[in-house]
């Protein structure tokens, strides 16, 4: 396989990280945009904050002259926030969804143009499961995943014809530092909703460090970025392959009582 220019905004740590090693070894060259630096020297680290746009187009801008094409585009930055809608404060949340949601729109937007030029591109976001099925007390996280799902599937609609192709990858439960900066609300914030969240935070917890490693959505990430015409949604291993097929099968009302009893809500 030829040598690609590919963006992986995200890796400075996680699965963004382990997807952006994978694409080194497979001898890409592979940037790095996040507020960190990739600890992996063979990366080129551009600093990006995914909640100003403009740091988005001046980091793709710089790559672009330094290589003059971007080929590929992985979207992995996340952030997560377990809270009951009810007492969630306004800040919050909304920055949640500029670094899950609008972060990856104008990611997507800035490599477009020139991807649509040329007449070739991929670009993978990384959603989740969760937001196909509910995570308990993490609304937020959920429904930004949900529309970057959607987003990414009317997305192929537009870009196809210019021979461009959008994936959302959706991990489970991982086992990675993510799990221990999520930001979780105390219990005199939240009131009458603390022992469900502590209990639901302490499961999502034990899915997450007990869950898939983050190489193994690379792997996942890695295969749609070198298939001709990767899939518009993919879950990443087979037991989420699984609760994929059941959300669109099961009845809506089963599937909320399985959830709440996975978290043990009252």
């Amino acid at each position: 396989m030829k040598q690609r220019v590919i963006l992986v905004i995200g890796a400075s740590s996680g699965i963004g990280l382990a997807a952006a090693q994978k694409l080194t070894d497979e001898g890409n060259v592979v940037y790095c945009g996040a507020r960190t630096a990739c600890p992996d020297e063979r990366i080129t680290s551009i600093i990006m904050d995914v909640t100003k746009p403009q740091t988005i187009a001046d980091g793709v801008e710089k790559i672009l002259e330094q290589t003059g094409k971007i080929e590929q585009l992985v979207y992995s930055a996340g952030f997560s926030m377990a809270a009951p809608v009810e007492c969630a404060q306004e800040d919050d949340y909304r920055y949640l969804y500029e670094v899950n949601f609008f972060g990856a729109l104008a990611a997507v937007r800035a490599v477009l143009p020139h991807m649509r030029y040329r007449k070739y591109g991929k670009i993978v976001l990384i959603g989740s499961i969760g937001g196909v099925l509910p995570i308990a007390y993490d609304a937020f996280y959920s429904s930004s995943k949900a529309a970057l799902m959607m987003l990414g599937k009317e997305l192929n609609l537009e870009v196809n014809p210019y021979g461009i192709r959008v994936t959302t990858v959706l991990p489970g439960g991982t086992a990675t530092r993510f799990t221990y900066k999520r930001k979780v609300y105390s219990a005199d914030r939240v009131g009458v909703y603390s022992p469900d969240l502590d209990k639901s935070v302490g499961t999502l917890a034990g899915i997450e460090q007990g869950g898939m490693e983050a190489e193994e959505v690379a792997d996942t990430i890695c295969k749609a970025l070198a298939a001709d015409n990767p899939p518009t949604v993919i879950a990443s291993g087979i037991k989420n392959k699984a609760y994929y097929v059941s959300q669109k099968i099961l009845p809506d009302k089963l599937t909320q009582y399985l959830v709440g009893n996975q978290y043990n809500l009252s």
